[in-house]
C-alpha cells in the first residue's frame, strides 16, 4: 500500500461503489481461473453483506477519493455471502470457543499487488482480537488462496458449493490461530506490509535522482 492510499470504516453511504468494486474484481480475478459458467454462478454466493457494515466491521480502502479495496471480518455465524444468499446465520459467535469470520475481500484489479490485502487482513485480524477471539476462519475463492497461506492461513477443506444455476463454484474453508497476546500483530507491523511492497520504488526513485 502506498502513501497515497488511506482506510476507513465503510458505510452504506459506499454500497454502490461497493458493488461495481465487487463485481470488478470478481470478474477479473475469478473469471482467470474458473470457467464462464463458473464466474455468473459465483455472484449468487458472493457480493455485499450490508450486516458487515452495520456492524462495524467492515473496511475499505480508498486511492484519490475513490474506494478501490474493502473487506471485513464478522462476529456473526455467517462465513461468505451476500445479502441475497440462502443459508446466513445472523448468530453472534463466542470468542472463548468459536473462530471470528474473515469476509468479503475485494481488489481492485489496478490495485493489486500493493500490499492492500495484507493491510486489510491485518486491520480484520487485530479487530476481532481485540474483542477476544484467539481463531479466524474463512472462505477463499480460488483467487485468494495464495494471500492466506502466505498469512498462516491452513485449508481445511476444498468443496464445491451448488447454486441454482446448477452449477457449483469451487471454495477453501480456511482457518488461523492467532499468536499470543504478546506476539499478536501491532500497528507497527502493518507499516511492514507497506514496506515490503514500496521498498522497490524507493530505491528506484533513488536511482534516479542520484
Amino acid at each position: 500500500m502506498t502513501s497515497t492510499h488511506s482506510h476507513r470504516l465503510a458505510t452504506l453511504d459506499d454500497l454502490p461503489a461497493l458493488r461495481i468494486l465487487m463485481d470488478l474484481s470478481i470478474r477479473t480475478y475469478i473469471g482467470a481461473i474458473l470457467s464462464p459458467e463458473q464466474l455468473e454462478a459465483s455472484f449468487e454466493i458472493m457480493g455485499v453483506d450490508t450486516s458487515l457494515i452495520s456492524d462495524g466491521t467492515y473496511f475499505v480502502v480508498e486511492h484519490a477519493g475513490q474506494i478501490v479495496a474493502c473487506g471485513g471480518w464478522s462476529r456473526r455465524a455467517t462465513l461468505y455471502g451476500g445479502d441475497h444468499t440462502t443459508g446466513r446465520d445472523a448468530r453472534l459467535l463466542d470468542p472463548a470457543t468459536e473462530c471470528a469470520r474473515v469476509r468479503a475481500m475485494y481488489v481492485h484489479p489496478d490495485h493489486g499487488r500493493k500490499g492492500i490485502g495484507s493491510l486489510l487482513l491485518a486491520l480484520c485480524e487485530k479487530a476481532a482480537s481485540s474483542e477476544g477471539f484467539a481463531k479466524l476462519e474463512l472462505m477463499s475463492t480460488v483467487s485468494g488462496e495464495q494471500l492466506y497461506l502466505a498469512h498462516g492461513y491452513l485449508i481445511a477443506e476444498r468443496f464445491e458449493v451448488p447454486t441454482s444455476t446448477g452449477v457449483a463454484v469451487p471454495l477453501i474453508r480456511m482457518t488461523k490461530r492467532m499468536p499470543e497476546p504478546s506476539k499478536r500483530m501491532c500497528w507497527g507491523c502493518i507499516g511492514v506490509y507497506w514496506l515490503r511492497h514500496n521498498a522497490s520504488r524507493f530505491v528506484q526513485r533513488a536511482s534516479q535522482v542520484s
